[in-house]
């Protein structure tokens, strides 16, 4: 059950957020008193609404088991009120202070190879640990108690970035609650040995008690049994999160609550579709990495990935960067409008609180180059006058809060068959569906069609076009409702290596694409996955690379493209079925270049009649709309280029405040955001 379904009276935002929340994870245990109360001075110069606090403060607030001293942070929560600055406090349980794991060495976890991971860094807990969850339920309570009734309080933040270091534990506890939890699913042992096929290489369980978490083994591990032990660790995760969650509605029920996802570039090992039922506000984290030449196209895929798991509701960005991070090979500073306009992006596509990791850069520490809101060299900076003009920014677009976009296109991304997808041992290791996924995404966003990102058993009706991006593994459920969307008129595109599997890894036989045989009206009898350097060609020029397969076209389907030339010339690469008021193609390539792949969203685009935001939208530009309940629209504008540009609009800019009729101006690199008339 979920936590609002638990209090229907719970709030589903910050208490007292008003406006766009802005603000950033705030760490006064790292500074003197004369710093902290600077601190608060310059968050009311920059516009500062909220801030996170206390996530990584066990050891300060009990520096041995038992003394607690919670004078520093009683002071931090009153100087944060009396500024009216609200705050989203953590339950200091992410990283187990050196007390608790010299006592409890059993808590640390455990790497597939048998390595026990040790203290010095953070999330050094072995997650199905019932001494661990013991300790991190009772901190949990004790930071709840101490500021239930705190005026400044305005949300609970629940661990931080739960399973981002740490996503699978192979300890002996790991392996009791695995089988738990498997015990769950398949309730006998011959209904687990026949989803994982444990005929093949002599597997077959006689009980649950000898099931082990999948370490490492002489050579390839069981499929589905590591498919498995993905879906179990991220409700492993899960369940911690939530038990500390009933803790703070327990005490608070009518605070919010919420946990920071990690939704971004890699695929990441918790599906977050089913944390968000668990979450009264959902929260993001979200770094651009520093070798992407256009970064903003993930952003935008992520971005509205997190705000459709959110329901569609408005979402907090809980953690960015201002400019270049501590973590990656090969850092980037990031120029001050690229910084701004990543921050509007997130905005753009629904996020209504914005927020960094953080607020001052830290003097010492494994993330001291990480850039803050206030640099190491003060405020005679870019990046503070950055801070301080997107607080404005943000406070003049504030009447935007609450709105909502409304996407008539979808693009299908899940989380299991993404990692069933990367398990190894398939036609070829370089498909990342995810990818797959951001381009398909980003050739809708060109054409200035809003998109949202969902599972395939989501409801497709209300979806004029709908992309079907590598989804290796479905269920039937999955594959009725992608055919029912069709069937009622949607223009319906998948791609290779989709509906392959059943929900169990088994392929579905009979030639693929399995599940979507049928409804695409085509049958392919083998791959051909290519090498990294080997391109094919297809009859209009496109060059593709990654994959083609030898597909045989059924009576009643079109074949719109064909392979020309080598093994595979004159056989079908794309193909349209009309069905019932819709249609489905099948894109059994990957085109190398974005306008390759554009011809082919275009030909969904236009027979579908799927709304635009804007007509004649200019390269590099990216438009949004964000709806409120009374009817009210702005249009976002976001222009990605090195040169001005012209979009067609109507109504009142607020970032530079003017009146607009009919044509808008943005500058090179610049934002806009217009209450438009209609």
């Amino acid at each position: 059950m979920t936590a609002s379904a638990q209090h229907p009276d719970r709030a589903r935002w910050p208490l007292g957020l008003d406006g766009i929340g802005f603000g950033g994870d705030y760490n006064p245990e790292q500074w003197p008193q004369d710093v902290r109360e600077e601190d608060v001075r310059l968050m009311q110069e920059a516009g500062v609404t909220i801030v996170s606090l206390a996530i990584f403060s066990w050891a300060r607030i009990e520096p041995r088991e038992g003394e607690l001293d919670w004078t520093w942070l009683d002071e931090t929560m009153d100087r944060l009120h009396a500024a009216g600055i609200r705050v989203s406090l953590a339950t200091a349980t992410a990283s187990p202070p050196p007390w608790l794991t010299t006592k409890h060495p059993e808590i640390l976890p455990v790497r597939a190879d048998g390595a026990v991971l040790s203290p010095g860094s953070r999330q050094h807990y072995r997650i199905a640990s019932p001494v661990w969850r013991r300790y991190a339920v009772a901190m949990a309570r004790r930071v709840a108690e101490r500021y239930a009734d705190h005026p400044a309080l305005a949300v609970w933040h629940v661990d931080n970035e739960i399973g981002c270091h740490v996503p699978h534990d192979y300890s002996e506890d790991a392996a009791t609650a695995f089988r738990a939890w498997l015990v769950a699913r398949y309730g006998t042992v011959e209904a687990l040995n026949h989803a994982w096929g444990t005929a093949f290489w002599s597997q077959q369980y006689g009980s649950f008690d000898e099931v082990l978490p999948p370490r490492t083994a002489a050579t390839l591990v069981n499929p589905t049994h590591r498919l498995d032990f993905a879906r179990y660790s991220s409700d492993e995760l899960l369940s911690y999160c939530t038990d500390l969650r009933d803790v703070l509605n327990e005490v608070t029920p009518t605070v919010p609550c919420t946990t920071n996802f990690m939704v971004q570039r890699v695929t990441g090992n918790m599906d977050y579709a089913r944390w968000a039922d668990e979450q009264d506000v959902v929260s993001n984290d979200h770094y651009v990495f520093a070798d992407d030449p256009a970064p903003q196209v993930e952003l935008a895929f992520s971005a509205d990935l997190t705000r459709s798991v959110a329901g569609g509701r408005p979402w907090m960005l809980m953690e960015h960067s201002t400019s270049a991070v501590n973590w990656q090979g090969r850092n980037r500073t990031r120029p001050s409008d690229e910084s701004l306009r990543h921050s509007v992006q997130h905005l753009a596509h629904g996020a209504d609180a914005i927020m960094f990791f953080q607020w001052r850069q830290s003097a010492a520490g494994a993330e001291k180059y990480h850039s803050a809101m206030l640099p190491h060299a003060g405020t005679d900076t870019d990046v503070w006058r950055t801070t301080v003009r997107l607080g404005r920014l943000l406070e003049a677009v504030g009447e935007v809060r609450g709105a909502t976009q409304r996407p008539r296109a979808a693009v299908l991304f899940d989380w299991p068959s993404a990692w069933a997808t990367q398990l190894g041992s398939h036609p070829t290791d370089a498909l990342d569906p995810r990818q797959l996924a951001v381009a398909l995404h980003r050739a809708l966003a060109r054409r200035a069609v809003e998109a949202d990102v969902v599972r395939a058993t989501a409801d497709l009706s209300g979806y004029d076009v709908v992309l079907v991006p590598a989804l290796y593994l479905l269920s039937d459920e999955g594959a009725a409702a992608v055919a029912a969307a069709a069937e009622r008129g949607a223009s319906v595109l998948v791609t290779f290596f989709s509906g392959i599997v059943d929900e169990n890894d088994h392929v579905r036989l009979g030639g693929y694409p399995g599940a979507f045989r049928d409804l695409l009206g085509v049958r392919t009898e083998e791959f051909w996955a290519l090498q990294a350097d080997e391109r094919v060609r297809l009859d209009d020029g496109t060059e593709a690379e990654l994959w083609s397969e030898k597909v045989h076209a059924l009576d009643g389907t079109e074949v719109v493209r064909t392979f020309a030339g080598g093994p595979l010339d004159g056989v079908p690469a794309v193909t349209r079925r009309s069905v019932g008021a819709g249609a489905a193609w099948y894109l059994a390539t990957w085109p190398s270049d974005a306008d390759g792949l554009q011809r082919v969203v275009d030909a969904l685009v236009e027979e579908s009649g799927v709304p635009r935001v804007v007509a004649d939208l200019p390269e590099g530009v990216e438009v949004t709309r964000r709806v409120a309940d009374d009817g009210r629209t702005w249009l976002f504008v976001l222009n990605h280029t090195d040169a001005p540009v012209r979009v067609a609009a109507s109504g009142r800019a607020l970032v530079d405040p003017r009146d607009v009729d009919g044509t808008l101006d943005v500058a090179a690199g610049a934002v806009e955001v217009v209450r438009e008339t209609h």
